[in-house]
């Protein structure tokens, strides 16, 4: 008879399998989408739904997983997670069935994304303490690495469904989603069992709830708008409305803060960053996210706009085949996984995590000596030593999170760790995507005007000298021919008068756009390498202090009331050791 320990973990896998498959299943089909409900995302109204159901799910499930990981908590892991499971599945036949046509199906897109967001957020917040709750202290780190491997699996399976279903109907993107997630539900429902310790005589912090969830998603749609151009601006980071909601969120956070000091039963629980080991494991794992999330995109672009079809891939292939590209990374990652959180078992986290930052930053280091025509194996290479890097970080670093607190606390320490992460993977976003899109506004004009002179094509320069960054960068991560995309806002008879057909054909070809936007989106890229490798060395220090290795005593916690306790010693057999 199976064990239950393998049950729980290929549930929660499944689970992660299916929020990862989707994430990039929708990178990759959102032009056969677009096209689908009739809406052109370049356009000036249009752009906002991009936007949205791009950033909209990380910044729902940021906000929300610490307050499911706190009701998860009081009334089950289990129950939670399979309702988890119940309501991603009913977000996805919602997508699937987008009965709307161009604004209103791009509205009712984002209102069911925000649906499986909420799922997700219960998924999220619950498997690894799931997986903790399943597993001794001997094991966890296996577990967890294992589970780690579903998601970059699902990463990779959903590039390859993506093109093959966004070419047959938009539709099936969404409906790959529910016979698993059906799978998931009725299996959790049938097979999970909660051997969590509850929190008992606990209440929801409103006050906490409110104000978190206020000031979180204020400040995280402040960063996604501010990517937004505004006025005679390629970004909109002084557009008052986006300063303003950052600030007010910066005081609800602050307001926040103080509230969790004085309520009896906080949804934040402060006392868990009293331990060492939750604390510098919780905000490496963040600073991690903030150098990863951003320069993930990054690289895609670097791909999809540059180097894929100047090496002759066409612009409706290259999201699939950029997929394909970072098999690499993900392959460091599958091999280094399970290695590490084996590893980290024995040993604890500490220097196996601390390595995998340090790698993770010479590998980006590295990456800033390649030009824009480099040399796919090199390039390769560095990817996976990029992604063996994060592997030896990932399962250790989220193993001595959970080791670390109280069984009746895990769903609140998990959502706490998995908010922290999400809100530094949306900020990365606005940080990478803000260092390249500075960049490109000041060096674009000079190398549009040079290559369009060379070109033949000078009557163009006072119009596409002045292209937007966005419209440039989005259109080729999207697997839009750029200049076809920017031409077709102009009458065709018009761009003919002015051009003959010979040059609109070499404006239009595989190689003069990704020509002209290299040299100056690579100085911005090298930048951004730059900035993630800081944050990756931070998160190296971070992880280094972490201390020994340490596993709450479970034995003592039943009289403890959810307060942290330490009994220094040197045995993992007494389920605790010293910091």
């Amino acid at each position: 008879m199976v064990q239950y320990k393998w049950i729980a973990l290929s549930n929660t896998t499944l689970g992660v399998l299916m929020a990862s498959i989707n994430g990039t299943i929708m990178m990759i089909s959102l032009p056969a989408i677009f096209r689908g409900i009739g809406i052109n995302p370049f356009e000036a109204s249009s752009f906002v739904y991009l936007l949205w159901i791009l950033m909209g799910y990380m910044i729902v499930t940021a906000v929300l997983l610490v307050t499911v990981g706190r009701l998860s908590d009081i009334y089950g892991r289990v129950r939670l997670f399979n309702l988890g499971f119940l309501i991603f599945t009913i977000g996805s036949i919602l997508l699937f069935i987008t009965p709307g046509k161009g604004d209103t199906a791009g509205t009712e897109l984002i209102l069911f994304r925000v649906i499986q967001a909420v799922g997700g957020s219960f998924l999220f917040a619950n498997s690894a303490a799931i997986i903790t709750d399943s597993f001794g202290p001997n094991e966890r780190g296996k577990a967890m690495g294992i589970n780690q491997i579903a998601g970059l699996a699902g990463s990779l399976i959903g590039l390859i469904l993506g093109g093959i279903l966004a070419s047959i109907n938009w539709r099936f993107v969404f409906l790959v989603s529910v016979p698993v997630g059906l799978l998931g539900t009725i299996w959790s429902y049938l097979k999970l069992k909660d051997t969590s310790t509850r929190h008992e005589g606990q209440r929801v912090d409103l006050p906490g709830n409110v104000t978190f969830a206020g000031g979180l998603t204020l400040i995280l749609i402040g960063l996604t708008y501010g990517l937004m151009p505004y006025r005679s601006s390629s970004m909109g980071w002084s557009n008052p409305w986006v300063i303003t909601s950052i600030v007010v969120g910066l005081v609800l956070l602050v307001i926040f803060v103080i509230v969790e000091g004085h309520v009896d039963h906080p949804m934040f629980n402060m006392s868990l960053f009293k331990n060492r080991a939750f604390a510098t494991g919780s905000i490496a794992g963040m600073i991690q996210s903030m150098g990863m999330g951003g320069i993930m995109f990054m690289v895609i672009i670097l791909l999809q706009g540059i180097w894929l079809p100047l090496h002759g891939y066409s612009y409706s292939s290259v999201p699939f085949w950029a997929g394909i590209y970072t098999i690499p990374m993900m392959a460091g990652f599958v091999v280094f996984g399970p290695l590490s959180g084996a590893i980290s078992d024995k040993t604890g986290a500490r220097a196996i995590s601390t390595i995998g930052m340090l790698v993770g930053a010479i590998a980006l280091i590295l990456l800033t000596t390649l030009n824009y025509d480099f040399t796919y194996s090199i390039f390769a290479i560095l990817l996976f030593v990029l992604g063996s890097g994060m592997g030896l970080f990932a399962a250790p670093n989220i193993t001595a999170i959970m080791n670390s607190v109280p069984p009746q606390l895990r769903g609140t320490a998990s959502g706490m760790r998995a908010t922290l992460q999400n809100s530094g993977q949306t900020a990365s976003m606005g940080i990478f995507f803000t260092i390249v899109l500075v960049s490109i506004t000041s060096g674009l004009p000079n190398a549009m005007t040079s290559a369009l002179a060379s070109a033949g094509a000078a009557p163009l320069i006072p119009f596409l000298s002045h292209i937007p960054a966005t419209s440039a960068l989005f259109s080729a991560f999207l697997g839009y021919n750029p200049m076809e995309t920017i031409l077709g806002f102009f009458p065709s008879t018009y761009v003919n008068s002015i051009i003959s057909p010979s040059v609109i054909n070499i404006l239009e070809g595989k190689t003069w756009f990704p020509s002209a936007l290299a040299p100056t989106f690579m100085n911005a890229l090298h930048v951004a390498f730059y900035v993630a490798a800081i944050l990756f060395i931070l998160a190296a220090i971070l992880s280094a202090l972490r201390g020994k290795r340490y596993i709450f005593d479970e034995s003592s916690s039943s009289a403890l009331g959810g307060e942290m306790r330490e009994k220094p010693t040197d045995t993992i057999g007494s389920s605790n050791a010293s910091k």
